[in-house]
């Protein structure tokens, strides 16, 4: 890395449970206001296998890999902390954590999170999400040039 770029790291862990919880209470209409159609397509349990006379799930939540649901959102929250926003509440859905062909997953940005991203002089956002039983976390990484200075940094 050059002398000229710095970082800035995210981090959040989130109960697996309180997302099922919020999936059971507030269905699809929680799911799409988090997530985009390409991370709720990314997080469709398996259903069946192929027949399309198989019964549904007995309830919403069980339409979803809610690990890899609770594990986006911690990616969200990651990226907030990564693009610091003041008084500024972002939709979830212009933090998009996006699943390669390969397996791995790298954000995508629109709206008011890309312009927040360019104003901070953030170049490039890796991600790591992991899931496990009861809880899911993921560790968000910006490299900024420096010539973008933080707001509100302090001198040492």
């Amino acid at each position: 890395m050059s002398a000229s770029a710095t970082l800035r790291v995210g981090i959040d862990l989130v109960s697996v449970d309180e997302v099922a919880d919020s999936v059971r209470h507030f269905g699809d209409r929680y799911v799409t206001r988090i997530y985009t159609s390409h991370e709720i397509d990314s997080c469709r349990a398996e259903m069946g296998h192929g027949d399309a006379g198989a019964p549904g799930p007995s309830d919403v939540s069980e339409a979803y890999a809610i690990g890899s649901l609770a594990a986006r959102f911690a990616a969200k929250e990651a990226v907030m902390k990564v693009l610091r926003p003041i008084g500024v509440q972002l939709d979830w859905r212009t933090i998009e954590i996006h699943r390669m062909t390969g397996g791995w997953c790298e954000i995508r940005l629109s709206g008011r999170a890309a312009t927040m991203a360019v104003e901070a002089g953030i170049e490039e956002l890796s991600v790591s999400l992991t899931h496990e039983a009861s809880m899911a976390g993921a560790v968000v990484v910006g490299r900024c040039k420096d010539t973008y200075p933080s707001k509100g940094r302090e001198e040492a």
